[in-house]
Order: structure tokens, then sequence, then C-alpha cells
């Protein structure tokens, strides 16, 4: 008996440490929020000098999830990253007159909106609105993209993976559902000069979850995940050089 009450205290110490440092890090998060909700100072805002000898400049846009995109190696391709770790989709809209415009991209690739529909687990009563509004906010990041002038590659949010224990109490599988309904969304804003490049479906295993193997925890990509994107996305980036999709941009 006496070992078992010494398991049972064992795994409750481990448990609350565990909470423990998932709460600092939200506090954290939180309070560096405070300071800059529309992570504007995460980037200088000065034009970044443009490297004479490229030919196509393409800037990942979005949350850590694009924040840790590791750039494929294609040659006359510039890849600049503009990700911020923890941003929602509207934190990420009222940043892009600062960190995008004076970069001058030919090619934005947007990934966003795991940030919004995570937080139905803390909000389940307001799951509709924070789909519509997800929705319509990475509408606006791909309008704004356009009227830069930019081609937009617009990926389909990644799967989630496993929700480790201490995260449970502040989860909901209604996410992975919102996950699928934004999705579904994003297809339908494909035209001339928006692609959709379904992250998804390489990532998911046949649930809808992320693939173990690609992931880093539940939410982020490790290194093999990101080699599997990058295999797929040097594949469009030279169909859209065979094709002249975009022109080189010089100035």
């Amino acid at each position: 008996m006496s070992s078992l009450l010494l398991l049972m205290l064992g795994g409750s110490i481990f448990l609350n440490i565990l909470i423990f440092d998932k709460a600092k890090k939200y506090y954290l998060e939180l309070n560096e929020t405070r300071l800059d909700p529309s992570g504007l100072n995460h980037y200088p805002v000065n034009l970044k000098k443009l490297n004479p000898e490229r030919q196509i400049r393409v800037v990942f846009f979005g949350d850590s999830r694009a924040e840790g995109w590791i750039s494929p190696n294609i040659s006359g391709y510039e890849f600049i990253n503009r990700g911020i770790h923890g941003q929602t989709s509207v934190q990420t809209i009222q940043r892009f007159p600062s960190h995008l415009p004076s970069l001058q991209p030919n090619i934005v690739i947007i990934q966003v909106g795991v940030n919004d529909l995570k937080t139905i687990g803390l909000f389940p009563e307001r799951s509709e609105s924070i789909v519509t509004n997800c929705r319509e906010n990475i509408k606006r990041i791909v309008e704004e993209s356009k009227n830069n002038g930019a081609l937009v590659i617009l990926t389909t949010i990644f799967p989630v993976g496993k929700v480790p224990l201490q995260r449970k109490p502040f989860w909901s599988d209604q996410i992975g559902k919102a996950v699928n309904e934004v999705n579904s969304y994003i297809t339908t804003l494909a035209e001339d000069r928006v692609i959709i490049f379904d992250a998804f479906s390489i990532l998911a295993d046949s649930q809808g979850m992320m693939l173990q193997k690609y992931g880093s925890d539940e939410l982020h990509l490790n290194k093999q995940g990101y080699e599997i994107l990058n295999q797929q996305l040097v594949k469009l980036l030279k169909k859209i050089t065979n094709d002249n999709i975009v022109s080189p941009n010089l100035k």
C-alpha cells in the first residue's frame, strides 16, 4: 500500500511540474504579447537590402509553423521568414503593413490559423465565431498579399498531433474539426494569383492527425516534417518558374 501511495504521490508531483511549466510558458507569452500585441518589434521594419543576384523573393508569413519553416534548397530563389510564434490570424493581418510591403516579395507563402482554432478548447461557446473570424482574416491576408503584387501560395493548416496529458484539460475534439472546416474554405480561395498548397494532406495520417514522424509536439513540425513539405514546395516553385507565373523583382 505504501508503495502505491508513493507512486501516486510521485505521479502527482510530476504532473504538477508539467502543468506548471506549461502555465509558465503561456504566462510569459501572454505578457510578451501585452507589450507588443501585433509583434511589430519582432522583425526590423526597415527595408531589407535586396540581393542583386536573386531572381525571385519568397516570404514565409504567419505563425510559428511559418516561423519554423526551413527554407528549401532551390536556385533562383531567395527566402525570408516573417513568421511569429503564437500569433493568431488577426495579429498576423495587423502587422502585415509593417512586415511585408517593404520586402517586395514576388511570392508570399501563408501558414496561419491554428492559434485561432486551438482556443476553441477554452471557449467552446465561441466556436462558430472563432472559425468565421479565422476564415475572414486568412482571406484578408491573401488579398493584401495580392494587392502588394505578390503571387500567393496559401497552405492548408497543418494537422495537430497527439495532445499531451497536461494539455488535455484545455483541448477539444472540435479543434480538429475546425481545422478541417477552415481548410475546406481555404481550397475555395484558389485563383490565378492564389495557389493552394495542401500541406495538411502531406502531413496527416488516415485519422487526420499529424504523423508522429513529422511532429516535434502536438502543434509543430520537426526537421523531417519540413523536409517532406519542401519536396513538394520545390516542385511547385519549379513549375512556377517554368510557367513564368512571376517575374523577378530586380528593384
